[in-house]
């Protein structure tokens, strides 16, 4: 989810707004410190609405026991998933898909590719990724891809122009 930490997908609130901000934010840490708001891309928005929809039939089958903790990612009854709940879901879904296991905090990293592969700039990505030093971002986030590579020296291709 554009490169959430674990602890920041088990506190999400959904997106929607009066305003119709692409944006979700989290409940304010044990610190007592409000949350980040995120930014969202459309799709992801539209896929979060569906999940929505999907979740009043669970709030339904719970009936009386559903405690509304207003949360993108809640157990069956509404509250708070334990994150290892939420690493063996996401594992399931690895194996679902056919695709190898990783742990969820790869996908950060993936995110990270991903943007600087698209040529976002990596003051943007740390803020994505929500680092404090674009440094950080960039040593230990961003892998090199081929393309990345391959884009970056063909830019020397004017040394052989005849």
């Amino acid at each position: 989810m554009g490169g959430h930490r674990l602890r920041q997908c088990h506190a999400l609130r959904p997106p929607g707004r009066p305003s119709g901000e692409r944006v979700a934010d989290h409940r304010p840490g044990q610190d007592g410190r409000l949350g980040a708001v995120v930014a969202l891309p459309a799709p992801l928005v539209q896929a979060l609405r569906q999940h929505k929809e999907a979740q009043a039939t669970e709030r339904e089958r719970a009936g009386k026991s559903w405690k509304d903790h207003d949360l993108v990612f809640p157990t069956a009854i509404g509250t708070p998933m334990d994150p290892r709940n939420l690493n063996r879901h996401f594992a399931d879904l690895c194996d679902r898909a056919g695709v190898r296991r990783v742990r969820f905090h790869d996908l950060r990293h993936s995110c990270a590719t991903l943007l600087d592969e698209q040529g976002v700039k990596i003051e943007n990505i740390q803020d994505v990724l929500g680092h404090s030093s674009p440094t950080i971002t960039k040593t230990l986030y961003v892998d090199p891809t081929d393309k990345v590579r391959r884009g970056a020296v063909d830019k020397l291709a004017f040394l052989f122009d005849e």
